[in-house]
């Protein structure tokens, strides 16, 4: 139930008030996206943690001047494979190995499988792939930083290519897919802080099929 009381407290913060957030619970909630599960354990996708004022003020006229982009204490930028290429997928499967110590044959027949697959296909679908995965690790980020009692305010609204070049991603094979600003909530200036939570009730959410 904790969990839950948790994820009925967080919303997504319109104002922070700038105060800074314990390393050692930033470190816990990148530690919940690590763990996330992805397509195949590929994990396609990398975090930046930006904590440079001068870099969220360059970013926040490319996020609809959000002003949580420059009041958060971390600004996390979800970045999602450009593609798959037989780089990657090897790396990933080579860790694997290296860290269980053995080599398992049909883990190498499911490998030569992705091999096979992954890096012919469209370079757009594989990066629309990519970015589900990342918005999987995104996701235990946002449950992670309200078990902490962090907020976190999910944003798809900026500019992604302008995004891209600020950070130098599409150089490191990278595009940006989500941002999550990281802070605690500035209760007196936030519209939204005493709203009610508003969610579909359970029987138009769920079918259950017995």
């Amino acid at each position: 139930m904790e969990l839950l009381d948790k994820l009925n407290w967080r919303y997504a913060a319109k104002a922070m008030n700038g105060e800074k957030v314990a390393e050692n619970k930033i470190q816990r909630i990148l530690e919940a996206a690590r763990l996330a599960p992805t397509s195949s354990g590929l994990q396609p996708f990398e975090i930046i943690v930006i904590k440079n004022q001068a870099l969220k003020e360059k970013i926040k006229p490319v996020a609809w001047n959000q002003s949580v982009i420059t009041s958060c204490s971390h600004l996390l930028v979800f970045a999602a494979w450009d593609t798959y290429t037989a780089e990657r997928i090897n790396h990933m499967f080579d860790l694997t190995n290296d860290i269980r110590g053995f080599k398992n044959e049909g883990w190498e027949n499911y490998r030569k499988m992705l091999l096979g697959s992954y890096p012919q296909k469209d370079a757009e679908e594989n990066f629309n792939h990519a970015a589900k995965q990342a918005y999987i690790a995104f996701s235990q980020a946002i449950a992670a930083a309200a078990f902490e009692g962090v907020d976190a305010t999910p944003l798809e609204g900026f500019d992604p290519a302008a995004v891209d070049e600020i950070l130098g991603l599409r150089e490191k094979g990278l595009r940006s897919a989500v941002l999550l600003p990281l802070g605690y909530r500035k209760e007196d200036d936030d519209w939204l802080v005493n709203l009610v939570k508003v969610r579909k009730p359970m029987e138009e959410l769920v079918t259950v099929i017995d």
